[in-house]
């Protein structure tokens, strides 16, 4: 298939015949999934299972990120017919990527929703498929993490944020965006002395211990010393890297809730991430993507290439690259 196949192909997330390679549909029509990969529910040879979630109603602020995930879908297509910049190989060619859709859920029953999200990612990680997740407010990552506890154990956590959320909340009932590594640390299932929270820029002054890299680090040492630092926090523990938009300066993603001046630039995320290349990324989400507040879709557009380098980690090892 070539660039001009796109006059003959259309409608991939559902024609495709194959779970590799690139694709050539323009990028401006057909049906919208991650980077045109096939829509299904069976994962017989997945490696990479892309799942929404879009759920925000755990948000402290502005509200809108349930509709993050059919946002970064659509920005995505711009990302579908290329190898990722930057990485020497092209993941899509190497590894099996679908989607998988989204996760169903009662909007209405709050309280049910957390398990939901863990037994969705629970099927996932059963066949043998890592999960990237498109969120959805960040307090879907917590539910997310019981699901790889229970298969690696207690795990690293790679956090790109404006904000910690360690906030102290010891009612495990609570939905909260900004508790819920706090919970995650107090209830065994993320492993602080080899976790890593990268641009935090507002204070709190109990960090459970998890190791930070604030955003004005980032900006002094510089995206190379800030990825070797975080390297050698999580060593060859198994990690999972959950991306908050807002971890970005709102000059490169306005569209989120609770937006914090003096944040990454899209450069140094990327930077940052490519360099992680060999950490045992078992995982990872991208959340607070908030298309109501994000008049350019640039969000959305920082929330697809996120979720790339994602893929891009996963599939590093996968390939057998390190």
């Amino acid at each position: 298939m070539a660039l001009e196949d796109s006059k003959t192909y259309v409608d991939e997330a559902f024609t495709r015949q194959s779970d590799h390679g690139v694709s050539f549909e323009n990028t401006f029509g057909g049906a919208l999934s991650f980077l045109r990969r096939r829509y299904t529910k069976e994962l017989d040879g997945v490696d990479i299972a892309v799942t929404g979630v879009p759920f925000d109603q755990a948000v402290t602020n502005r509200p809108g990120t349930r509709l993050g995930p059919r946002a970064i879908r659509e920005a995505s297509a711009l990302q579908s017919p290329d190898a990722p910049y930057g990485w020497g190989f092209s993941p899509l060619d190497e590894v099996s990527v679908v989607d998988y859709g989204d996760l169903a859920f009662d909007y209405a029953n709050v309280p049910a929703f957390p398990a939901a999200l863990t037994a969705h990612i629970r099927g996932i990680l059963e066949s043998g498929a890592a999960s990237v997740a498109l969120g959805g407010d960040h307090y879907i990552s917590f539910p997310i993490l019981k699901a790889y506890a229970e298969k690696f154990g207690p795990i690293s956590l790679i956090q790109f944020d404006a904000h910690t959320d360690t906030w102290a909340d010891d009612d495990m009932d609570r939905v909260d965006h900004g508790t819920m590594f706090y919970k995650a640390v107090k209830s065994g299932i993320v492993a602080p002395e080899t976790s890593v929270q990268i641009g935090i820029r507002t204070h709190n002054a109990d960090t459970l211990g998890v190791n930070i890299i604030d955003a004005r680090e980032v900006h002094e040492t510089g995206p190379v010393a800030v990825a070797q630092k975080a390297r050698e926090i999580v060593g060859g523990n198994p990690a999972y890297l959950t991306f908050d938009i807002d971890g970005l300066d709102p000059a490169f993603a306005p569209g989120t809730g609770t937006p914090v001046w003096g944040g990454l630039s899209s450069g140094q995320a990327a930077i940052i991430l490519r360099e992680l290349a060999g950490i045992d990324i078992k995982g990872g989400d991208v959340v607070e993507v908030s298309p109501p507040f994000d008049s350019t879709g640039a969000t959305a557009v920082a929330g697809a290439h996120a979720a790339m380098e994602i893929i891009c980690l996963l599939a590093w090892r996968m390939a057998g690259r390190g």
